[in-house]
């Protein structure tokens, strides 16, 4: 479905935005009338990561006028791989910083605006409130539900994408004309269900070719050509490299954009999505030890079992001396039980403490009533106890 700009053109360009845009004005569907729309375009990128890289680098390659940037984390270097907005020098600085920087180099005319913060429910509307469309770039539940119902209640279109290891996935919300992100999740999946990014991994380049497809979804909405992604969704495999569509139609029971809508303002978003399950919560409370007090129980050569929830591939890459090496979904489906001794005891711990937190649920609800599992995990100990391992 066409759709009109979504931008009036600014009044001209001059000799040297001409000469810069060149490509893009002598394709008929562009030409001066779309270049000049992108010019009085303003765009906000959530995120300068693995899809805000690309998705700012195009977004300021193509002339968009004003480019905000929410983000409010620093570089580091398990970033490089993907985020490739930042640079080797550029570890340890904020990424909002970094990120314009970058934009400049490659565009000195666009004005960058940053907004180094968290986006929560007591700014986001304030920052939409500036721009013509969202480029949606976050990497947790909370924050694209988050997104998601601020554009809708501000009428804003946004882009959305989503990557996982080999897998991507693309597509344009905008109540006004077609579903929102609840049309096609009305329920964010169970905690510890979906692995991040930083659990799972993400295929480096996977990240330019769903951020470089939000900036042409962005182009298209800003200019009024083509055809954009609203109401259907693109998914992509790398591996067996495959574009695939899914039509998502508007739900009219939608609890924010459907007939009688029951999300009616923002809500408390972490609570809605649950980092952790209630359970995993509860079973951490008190069982929760830290690395400084496995090292002594290994030193004292307490009688305990320590299992490494995490997946193969991260146990290749670093593990804490001892540790036996079950990945969290044998325990979700019962296999594990029966490896675990009856005279020992039980120390679980993964990545963070997340995942382990979830298995000791498990192992309590299976009659582990002394098991116990590391805050902080894998990381908490190489920054703790052994800062020569490395980190991922």
């Amino acid at each position: 479905m066409s759709l009109p700009p979504l931008v009036e053109p600014a009044a001209e360009l001059t000799v040297d935005e001409v000469r810069r845009y060149s490509r893009h004005l002598i394709i008929p569907d562009v030409g001066m009338d779309g270049q000049k729309r992108l010019k009085n375009s303003k765009v906000l990128c959530v995120g300068a990561g693995g899809l805000g890289s690309p998705a700012l680098m195009y977004l300021a390659a193509a002339g968009v006028g004003t480019l905000g940037i929410v983000e409010f984390d620093t570089v580091d270097e398990s970033n490089l791989q993907r985020q490739i907005i930042h640079g080797q020098s550029d570890v340890g600085r904020s990424k909002a910083e970094s990120a314009r920087d970058s934009v400049k180099e490659i565009n000195p005319y666009v004005n960058v605006i940053l907004h180094e913060e968290r986006l929560d429910v007591d700014n986001v509307k304030e920052i939409f409130a500036e721009y013509d469309l969202i480029v949606d770039g976050t990497d947790n539940f909370a924050t694209r539900y988050l997104v998601n119902d601020a554009a809708v209640l501000l009428g804003k279109p946004y882009v959305w994408g989503s990557i996982y290891r080999f897998d991507g996935q693309a597509s344009v919300f905008w109540a006004e004309h077609g579903p929102c992100y609840r049309c096609l999740y009305p329920e964010a999946p169970p905690p510890g269900m979906v692995p991040s990014c930083a659990e799972g991994g993400v295929l480096g380049v996977l990240c330019a070719s769903i951020g470089s497809i939000q900036v042409n979804e962005a182009i298209k909405l800003l200019a009024g050509i083509g055809e954009p992604l609203v109401g259907r969704l693109m998914i992509y495999d790398a591996l067996e490299m495959t574009y695939r569509q899914v039509k998502v139609r508007k739900d009219p029971n939608c609890a924010l954009c459907g007939e009688n809508p029951t999300v009616t303002d923002l809500i408390d978003y972490e609570a809605f999505c649950g980092a952790v399950s209630e359970e995993a919560q509860v079973a951490a409370a008190g069982n929760t030890i830290t690395p400084k007090q496995l090292k002594e129980w290994q030193d004292t050569d307490e009688d305990i079992f320590l299992i490494d929830v995490r997946e193969p591939a991260e146990y290749e890459i670093v593990s804490i001396p001892g540790a036996t090496l079950i990945p969290k979904n044998e325990f979700l489906l019962g296999n594990a039980l029966e490896k675990m001794p009856q005279d020992k005891k039980i120390v679980l711990h993964c990545k963070t403490g997340v995942r382990s937190a979830e298995v000791l649920a498990v192992l309590h609800a299976a009659g582990f009533a002394d098991a116990v599992h590391v805050g902080g995990g894998v990381i908490g100990w190489v920054n703790q106890i052994e800062p020569e391992k490395p980190v991922y």
